[in-house]
């Protein structure tokens, strides 16, 4: 195993700097509290994570620990179901823009795309990109429902709509990031559009295989716990 993560690093020509920035680190679950919130900022300004992902009314507190650090602010829109209305999202999404957050991860509506509702998915995402000038939109898909066609197509329409990534899943699905998953939706979007992956990356190992099929960021709860085995691996 250890020969097979050193292999991995080596490829991908990682440090411990290049993998944190790899990683949002995800607060959103609906227990999170305000001390957690706290203790999340820190560990993003400890190891200088890409982000710290908060809910939509931790925004706020986020920005003001994270504030000169570098680290961006995240936040969710139409979490974790996808299914209020375009302009529902649009106004999330808005609000979240005005707090502060820097990235939105967006649920899209999956129970539109399970329906054929093509037209209805583009006013989704297309709405959540007019309100967010300025700031990164990942458009997450939740492939534990869909069909392979169904993932194609989203990423189709989500690159169409001008989103900047599309997402495996919320993390609050039946299913999470996979290898398959990740290299289809790396295949499928342009090299503009990144891939982000999330759910069930709870070790260094999983996360360097979900980045070699093809992932440019990661969402993860457990950073502390990949990015201090990259340092044991590494001796750093």
């Amino acid at each position: 195993m250890i020969k097979d993560v050193w292999e991995s690093i080596r490829r991908e020509n990682l440090t411990l700097e290049k993998l944190a920035k790899t990683i949002d680190h995800s607060l959103v679950g609906p227990l999170v509290t305000d001390e957690q919130v706290r203790e999340g900022c820190e560990i993003g300004k400890r190891y200088l994570t890409n982000s710290v992902f908060v809910k939509p009314y931790h925004v706020p507190l986020a920005v003001k620990l994270l504030r000169g650090t570098g680290v961006k602010v995240g936040t969710v829109v139409g979490f974790p179901h996808g299914c209020s209305t375009p302009q529902t999202k649009a106004f999330e999404a808005r609000q979240a823009v005005e707090m502060g957050a820097e990235e939105l991860d967006v649920v899209s509506n999956f129970a539109a795309t399970l329906a054929g509702d093509y037209d209805l998915l583009r006013e989704d995402i297309g709405a959540v990109v007019e309100a967010s000038k300025g700031v990164i939109v990942k458009i997450i898909l939740e492939n534990c429902y869909l069909t392979r066609e169904q993932k194609i197509k989203v990423c189709q329409i989500a690159e169409e709509m001008g989103a900047d990534f599309v997402k495996t899943s919320t993390g609050f699905g039946t299913g999470g990031a996979s290898v398959e998953d990740v290299r289809l939706m790396r295949e499928t979007v342009s090299p503009k559009v990144g891939v982000k992956a999330a759910g069930g990356i709870r070790s260094l190992e999983k996360a360097l295989e979900i980045l070699e099929a093809g992932a440019n960021r990661i969402g993860a709860t457990a950073t502390i716990k990949i990015l201090e085995s990259f340092k044991e691996y590494s001796g750093k």
